[in-house]
């Protein structure tokens, strides 16, 4: 408005050059004024209507669809690892010093040995569920290699979303003592001790359990493993749960099944952990009954060969960084054959062992991932329940070792024995030693 009164004036007033304007030109001046005041006025009006108008919609971005849910099929991982054995030429042997719960290739003419060749299927195919399926291609039957068997086939189902909170169900790892719940892809002595893993042989059983962890603990036991430490892996801070008691891949045959509970864990001490754990279970085991070796029948003092089976445990391992320390001790009673009366009687009887471990970690060392030397001592004094008649046993080893992880794909232990143990067939008194080397390779 301002605008065009002075743009009026201006012109009105403006005197032509070189003359008096006449009061028609005047006239003619000030209608022109007026006709742009008013097209002033009309666009200013335009603008204000423009201004007040709501500003255009914007065309909303179509939303794009969520991509469909993977089928379960195509999250399934797959890992594994194979060990391959043999005795070394030069070491001292007894044929008749043998373990049929571990190495076969111990006594007679040794030779190589696939001692565990695994493939492992797992991954979670709902976010409550996962599956775990291993089978092993390298068990021994008798005197044929290389049979494929059933060691772990389970689900997890996850309670919660913190996946805190889980129920396994199917076969799997028995949770008690620490060395039976770490894989032999991570331990480093050769076989397991007797003493804890003549509670459940091949470690598993089918049935169900329970196990509740912190997610911060849950990590802990992953970076355990992870890192080349030795962990055994997540069992859970606590752990309950129900299964046969025949061992893996055994019908039940009686009506007891067993009880076992489990605690544990790994504290973090500076940059060190220390792993603090205890258990036992209860129920009872059904053995299958023969004769003696020497011919002689053997009297059971339970008309349908059931008897007593309980333990208790405790664990404690310091991990290495550099240097480690292992420890586990477990005692009960289990069906045992001894002498009463100048007898062969099989009843439950008192047993007990256990094992002490040292170990250093020498990391990047010439050039490869670790360098872990190792010595271990095992003892143990009980039966067997899974071995015809449950023979009492007596074992006491020491074994020195060497573990080169020259890769993570490749490792190479070299290892030495000292034995003194009984024999499972004869049930006689061995001794003896041996050298053994290992390769394994992990993919």
């Amino acid at each position: 408005m301002l605008i065009g009164l002075v743009t009026l004036l201006a012109i009105a007033q403006a005197p032509d050059a070189g003359s008096t304007p006449s009061t028609e030109e005047l006239s003619l001046r000030l209608q022109a004024a007026l006709d742009q005041l008013a097209r002033h006025e009309a666009e200013l009006k335009q603008l204000r209507e423009q201004a007040a108008a709501p500003p255009p919609a914007v065309p909303e971005k179509p939303v794009e669809p969520e991509p469909a849910p993977k089928p379960w099929y195509e999250k399934i991982r797959i890992r594994g690892y194979t060990q391959v054995r043999v005795n070394l030429p030069g070491a001292v042997y007894n044929d008749r010093l043998i373990n049929e719960q571990g190495d076969r290739s111990m006594g007679g003419n040794g030779g190589f040995l696939i001692r565990r060749a695994r493939v492992i299927l797992f991954g979670d195919v709902h976010p409550h569920v996962s599956i775990y399926l291993q089978p092993d291609f390298a068990s021994v039957i008798d005197t044929q290699l290389g049979i494929a068997i059933l060691r772990d086939w389970y689900a997890d189902i996850f309670l919660d979303k913190k996946k805190e909170f889980r129920i396994r169900v199917g076969q799997s790892k028995v949770p008690f003592g620490f060395e039976n719940m770490q894989s032999s892809q991570n331990r480093l002595a050769l076989d397991r001790n007797d003493a804890l893993n003549s509670a459940v042989k091949d470690e598993r059983d089918l049935g169900i359990f329970f196990y509740w962890a912190p997610a911060h603990i849950r990590a802990r036991f992953k970076h355990l493993v992870d890192s080349g430490l030795k962990g055994s892996g997540d069992y859970g801070v606590v752990g309950l749960g129900l299964y046969n008691g025949q061992t893996a891949n055994r019908l039940e045959l009686n009506k007891f099944p067993h009880v076992i509970g489990r605690v544990t864990w790994p504290f973090a001490i500076g940059s060190q952990f220390f792993e603090l754990g205890g258990g036992g279970y209860w129920g009872q085991a059904t053995v299958n009954v023969g004769k003696h070796p020497d011919g002689t029948p053997i009297e059971s003092m339970r008309s349908t060969n059931t008897f007593r089976d309980a333990r208790a445990h405790v664990s404690a391992v310091w991990y290495p960084k550099p240097f480690g320390v292992a420890f586990e001790y477990n005692v009960g009673v289990g069906p045992q054959l001894g002498t009463d009366a100048q007898k062969y009687v099989l009843d439950d009887r008192l047993l007990y062992g256990g094992y002490l471990q040292l170990m250093l970690k020498l990391d990047d060392l010439l050039g490869t991932v670790a360098l872990v030397p190792f010595i271990r001592g095992t003892m143990y004094d009980g039966g067997k329940k899974f071995v015809t008649n449950s023979p009492s046993y007596r074992v006491r080893e020491v074994e020195l070792g060497l573990e080169w992880q020259i890769l993570p794909a490749l490792e190479v232990v070299l290892a030495y024995q000292l034995s003194s143990r009984t024999n499972d067939k004869t049930y006689a008194q061995e001794y003896g030693h041996w050298t053994r080397l290992q390769v394994q390779f992990n993919y």
